[in-house]
């Protein structure tokens, strides 16, 4: 009987794989095949860019595609278990990882079904439903209440105002609006569609952070926080703007590393990187905004390769195949910067900056790698990534997806961080025009 080949599966939108190549290297790296499970709004995309020589998705086998909506719950999960059992008569599948938000349950069903380490069936579905994170983790959560779809019309809101309005297993804030009372609440609720669980909850106050964790065998191998400034501070929105990776111990890291420690074990999460999100009150009370089983998104894993020297894939790999994985302490300051704009089409990105120019990555094969310095290189900055084409019709920022800049800074200090975020700021401009 002929060996069938050992195979890894990547899970999730084709533009998160492609813009993160480092897990396509690390995996053709060990001489596994590669293949790939992905909505199939992505299939030209994906089959163009695996059959262009030089792309790093070139290094994919094989492709399923699945149809769905990432508003309606369980909608993906047939079609990633077909693929998935597509397969089986042909590889011997050894890993798997959901890289996106978009199919991390179907891939911890499929990592159960098969043997294979994953975050688990608990960490997988409660990851996806903000609801069910409010369920299993109660000590965490502020005041909220479920809209099942079947009862918008009798709902009446125990919440007090302003809440905040979400839906149950979007991503990138899409959706996500503050709301000032009951009449508000009710003019929001019907631009959702009829299917779509949504949740209302208390509105903390507070900084907001992330922390992500990577996990082996139910133990907490690394945590790291972030901490981000969001669109909420003078609009209605909650658009990510900045993350911060410091490198200085204090009281809020101390405070939300071990709230998600005890996070951790609620959800009992097994085998990968969880990404959380927290408000933190001014008398040091922890929220959970949400949760995640997968990757962190933007450029969070660059940052934590500036601060660190080392890639967090090539660790996740390990985890997913059951090899001894760790991670390195951070050792410098990293921030990504997404600049706010006005609406108009997008027509030019310039920046007075010697050696760096701005990269427009928005059709791109690949996000460029950016690669780290030395512990002591003087403040740097690395990369200006432009994330729409020329011509692109910009808005008001009402969701990640409406971004269109970002740069990624180090530094040795926090305050050479925030002096070199404002120095690029004045060296940076967006034109637009209409």
């Amino acid at each position: 009987m002929a060996v069938k080949p050992e195979a890894f599966i990547l899970t999730g939108s084709f533009y998160v794989i492609s813009r993160a190549p480092r897990f396509l290297a690390a995996l053709a790296a060990r001489g596994l095949k590669i293949l790939v499970i992905t909505p199939s709004d992505w299939r030209e995309a994906a089959l163009t860019a695996a059959a262009e020589p030089g792309n790093a998705a070139a290094a994919i086998s094989d492709f399923a595609f699945t149809d769905g909506d990432l508003r309606m719950e369980n909608s993906y999960l047939p079609g990633v278990i077909a693929g998935a059992r597509h397969w089986l008569a042909e590889y011997t599948i050894v890993g798997i990882c959901a890289v996106g938000e978009t199919l991390v349950e179907p891939t911890s069903v499929v990592a159960d079904a098969l043997g294979l380490r994953s975050p688990g069936l608990r960490a997988g579905r409660a990851c996806r439903s903000k609801y069910l994170q409010r369920l299993y983790a109660p000590e965490f959560s502020p005041e909220s209440q479920i809209i099942p779809a079947t009862e918008r019309e009798s709902f009446t809101s125990r919440v007090g105002f302003p809440a905040v309005l979400k839906p149950a297993t979007r991503h990138s804030s899409s959706g996500v609006w503050t709301v000032h009372d009951e009449e508000e609440l009710r003019e929001r609720v019907v631009d959702y569609p009829d299917y779509e669980t949504l949740l209302v909850e208390e509105k903390v106050i507070g900084p907001e952070y992330s922390v992500e964790s990577l996990v082996q065998d139910g133990k907490l191998i690394f945590a790291g926080m972030l901490r981000k400034r969001t669109t909420d501070q003078h609009s209605d929105t909650f658009v990510e703007l900045c993350h911060t990776l410091a490198n200085e111990p204090s009281r809020e890291q101390d405070i939300l590393l071990e709230a998600n420690r005890r996070l951790m074990e609620l959800l009992d999460f097994q085998d990968g990187i969880a990404h959380s999100e927290w408000r933190l009150t001014a008398d040091g009370t922890p929220y959970l905004m949400e949760v995640a089983a997968r990757p962190p998104g933007d450029g969070i894993t660059i940052l934590y390769g500036l601060a660190t020297g080392s890639l967090i894939e090539p660790e996740l790999v390990r985890i997913a195949l059951g090899e001894p994985a760790s991670y390195p302490t951070p050792q410098r300051q990293a921030r990504e910067v997404y600049l706010e704009h006005g609406p108009g089409v997008l027509a030019d990105v310039t920046l007075d900056w010697p050696g760096v120019t701005p990269q427009w990555v928005s059709g791109a094969p690949a996000w460029p790698e950016v690669a780290p310095g030395g512990p002591d290189d003087p403040p740097t900055l690395r990369a200006v990534l432009v994330l729409k084409e020329r011509g692109h019709r910009l808005e008001p920022l009402c969701s990640s997806d409406d971004r269109a800049v970002s740069f990624l800074i180090d530094a040795p200090t926090v305050a050479e961080l925030d002096e070199l975020e404002r120095r690029v700021r004045a060296a940076l401009t967006i034109r637009l025009e209409g």
